[in-house]
């Protein structure tokens, strides 16, 4: 069995996911209720999305847990994934794009187990200052939030590498690292052997941003495979934006995250997108929130406009009607239904057709 999920691409399904219980300290769980109050869910409706609030989960909040120093306060991250994944997953069988608001980083396993709920294969674009690729036995910290990737690629601690029932979440070959400043020598070192695509924020200003975007993407097969773009706040410059735990000077400035996610943002097969590691209280003015909102938004109009775009070099009699007088057409994609995935019971592999499927 199967159902088809009709992508609107006008559509955005918007998702609160207020947790530090992985971060270094608290704050980052204010993030969805100060970029709500910023006019984030205003000018979106002004860009012309249809935005669908399924509000908040449970609050998960940072704690010390001295008791577990390689994997500080586990156990509250595991509730907001367990929390955070189905409402994603409702999102993505709506046919809208979720925009998940963090939160901290750990949020990305909830959010890729959601739409492999439908999706075999997925990317994941990950956008950070640090490559989160420490694992308990490595870490200098304890705190998962820099553990993320790690997870995501199936290393680290048994309860959030078997948060998918077919661990890895995402396969290393089928991940890109973009923007990348700050390294522990373990993390570094991995990198030199791993086969994730690793642009550090040096090389990507060498290069020049837009090629580098570009060369990301497709190391990850966005023509033709489905992927999930995630956000870092601290990959833009602490020159520019302080409001977030880490943040320093050097890096990518905040035209250069914009240059990147003008390209990152425009693949018909993206799935998701989330926004992870502003901290509020870092912002008391609030300018750090609007400038987020101004980013989010313009890259999301930026792709309403490209889905919008006649199709290059395709005959008329081959392309797909517009839904809606200058709105991009839905597009049909099959999926299994919850019977037929292979969820977390471990049922058998998975199929898809149609549109974005490999």
């Amino acid at each position: 069995m199967a159902v088809k999920i009709v992508r609107q691409p006008n559509l955005i399904a918007l998702i609160g996911a207020p947790t530090s219980a992985a971060a270094h300290g608290p704050g980052n769980e204010k993030a969805p209720a100060a970029l709500r109050a910023a006019g984030l869910v205003e000018r979106l409706n002004a860009a012309g999305f249809m935005v669908n609030d399924l509000g908040d989960i449970e609050t998960q909040l940072f704690q010390q847990d001295d008791e577990s120093p390689r994997a500080r306060n586990l156990d509250g991250v595991v509730r907001a994934l367990n929390a955070l994944r189905p409402k994603v997953e409702e999102a993505a069988k709506s046919g809208a794009l979720p925009l998940v608001l963090g939160g901290d980083c750990t949020i990305a396993l909830a959010t890729v187990a959601a739409v492999r709920r439908y999706y075999r294969h997925v990317g994941l674009l990950y956008m950070d200052r640090h490559p989160d690729l420490n694992v308990p036995a490595s870490t200098p910290s304890g705190r998962l939030a820099g553990m993320v990737l790690a997870h995501v690629v199936g290393r680290g601690a048994p309860e959030l590498v078997r948060f998918w029932s077919e661990p890895p979440l995402v396969r290393e070959p089928d991940v890109s690292l973009f923007g990348c400043e700050d390294y522990d020598t373990y993390e570094r070192d991995l990198l030199r052997t791993s086969p994730i695509r690793h642009f550090s924020a040096n090389e990507i200003l060498r290069r020049g941003v837009a090629r580098s975007a570009q060369s990301a993407v497709e190391h990850i097969h966005s023509d033709t495979r489905n992927f999930v773009l995630h956000l870092d706040a601290d990959v833009i410059s602490g020159e520019e934006f302080s409001a977030s735990e880490f943040t320093s000077p050097g890096g990518l400035r905040l035209s250069d995250v914009r240059e990147a996610l003008d390209v990152f943002i425009r693949p018909k097969n993206l799935l998701a997108v989330e926004i992870t590691a502003y901290n509020p209280d870092r912002d008391p003015d609030g300018s750090a929130a609007r400038m987020l909102v101004e980013l989010i938004v313009s890259a999301l109009a930026t792709r309403l406009a490209a889905l919008a775009a006649p199709p290059a070099a395709v005959p008329e009699e081959a392309s797909a009607p517009a839904s809606a007088e200058g709105a991009a057409p839905a597009e049909a994609v099959e999926v299994p239904t919850a019977e037929s995935a292979s969820d977390a019971a471990g049922a058998g592999p998975r199929t898809e057709t149609g549109p974005g499927s490999e």
